[in-house]
Order: structure tokens, then sequence, then C-alpha cells
């Protein structure tokens, strides 16, 4: 499951694309649009290492150049997490986890790229249905690590090692309804644009990552800040047991 291993830590990249704009300035102003490109960069920074869960989308080259990937995941600091991960080409693998327990549905091109062995006996026992156990079972224990928000949050916190370069605060516009500041860097080639809630706490709404072009190479969009992670797990039904599947196997 090495490769699951990588679209974990492509969560990590894209908290990482904040890096280049955290500014060292703590600002405690209540008008969000009066305050300095780095003291924005830096609130932002503050409210979302500080959300208790949040829901995350992104898509792009966020590995590497020529890699898309692509998440939709819900995840909170209790273990909680429920969403999808695609690696384009590679497949694509729906998960759910609550506490130590996990649900994964992965498709056909995920069990031949991503499983040892091409995974083929699993995926014919599994079928459509998702594969259950716990993180105490080595093959979904892989693919928590993208679940975890403290991980996540670790990850953003060590913006401050990398320094700013061209941090410029832009004009007020709207996202999706939204009033949002754009504030943008450049940083070995690339342009950073983070959109900051401009009322209310100043989380990142949205990050576009753009290599010399007009269309971003890679989106990260923020929301659901501190609201609960769905409860709804598979149904018995929908559910094929892993330690019942690896005797079956071996």
């Amino acid at each position: 499951m090495s490769g699951y291993r990588t679209a974990a830590c492509s969560a990590a990249l894209c908290s990482a694309a904040l890096l280049p704009l955290a500014g060292a300035a703590t600002a405690h102003a209540d008008d969000t649009g009066s305050l300095t490109a780095d003291q924005i960069s830096q609130r932002s920074h503050e409210a979302l290492l500080g959300a208790k869960s949040l829901h995350i989308t992104a898509k792009g080259d966020l590995r590497s150049p020529g890699s898309p990937t692509s998440f939709d995941l819900t995840l909170d600091r209790s273990g909680n997490c429920r969403g999808s991960v695609s690696l384009g080409p590679q497949g694509s693998v729906e998960i759910v986890k609550r506490g130590a327990d996990v649900w994964m549905k992965p498709d056909a091109a995920f069990w031949k790229n991503e499983v040892p062995g091409g995974g083929s006996a699993l995926a014919s026992l599994v079928g459509n249905r998702y594969l259950k156990g716990t993180t105490d079972d080595p093959v979904l224990r892989a693919t928590t690590g993208v679940c975890d928000l403290d991980t996540f949050q670790q990850y953003l916190d060590t913006s401050a090692e990398i320094p700013a370069t061209g941090l410029t605060k832009g004009t007020p516009t709207t996202l999706d309804g939204t009033a949002v500041i754009p504030v943008t860097a450049t940083e070995q080639g690339r342009t950073y644009t983070l959109d900051v809630a401009a009322t209310g706490k100043p989380y990142p709404v949205r990050i576009t990552i753009a290599r010399g072009s007009a269309v971003p190479d890679a989106t990260v969009r923020f929301d659901g800040f501190d609201q609960p992670v769905p409860t709804a797990t598979p149904s018995p039904a929908e559910t094929v047991d892993i330690s019942g599947l690896m005797t079956r196997t071996s």
C-alpha cells in the first residue's frame, strides 16, 4: 500500500501550500481587512491550526507535476474521518473512520495498482463492499494517515521555517458568496494565492497554486470548520471483515 501512503502525504503537501504564506507578526484587529498581508496570513494560519474539525477538498498536481491527486475529506481530532482519495489513473478509495474502526472501498484501479500483488484475490471477495477492520491492521492503518487532523496541522505548523517572498494583499472580493481577502506569494517559481475569510474567524477559504499559468495547477478548499464528522457508517451488509478475508486468502 505504499502508493496510498503517498496519497496520505499529499494531504500534508496540501497543507504545506500555506508554508510560504506564514508571516511572523500576529495582529489583534477585529477587521481582517485592516490587517497587512503578513498579519492576514498569520491569523489564517492560527485559525486553521485551532480548528477541531474541517472539510477539505483538493485537486490538481499535489504530489508532483503530471501526477493528479484529489481528495474530499471531513476529519477531526478524535480520529473520525469520511470521504475519498483519488490518485488519478492509479485508482481511488472511499474511506470511513470512527475512532479505531476503518472501512475502505477501493475501485478496481486502486486494487490493481496500489495493493501488493494486484489485490485480485481480495478484490474478487470484497466486490462492491467496504473492507472493514481497525487501525491495528497494517493494510487499513496505511489508509488512515490522511484522516489525522493533528498530523495535518503539525505539518502546517512548520510554516515559519520557509521564508515568504513577495507577500501581497489583494483587493477584497467574494468566493462562492463568502467575502474574502486574497494574499499572494511566490516561492520557487510557484504563485500561491490564499483567500481568507474577511469576516468572523479568518479561516482560509481557498488556496491555489500556479506555475506560470492562468489556470491553477492545484486548488485546495476549506470549509465546515468545527462541524462534526458525519457519524453514519456502512451497514454490515455493505462490509466484509478483513480478518476473515486474510484467513481465506492465506
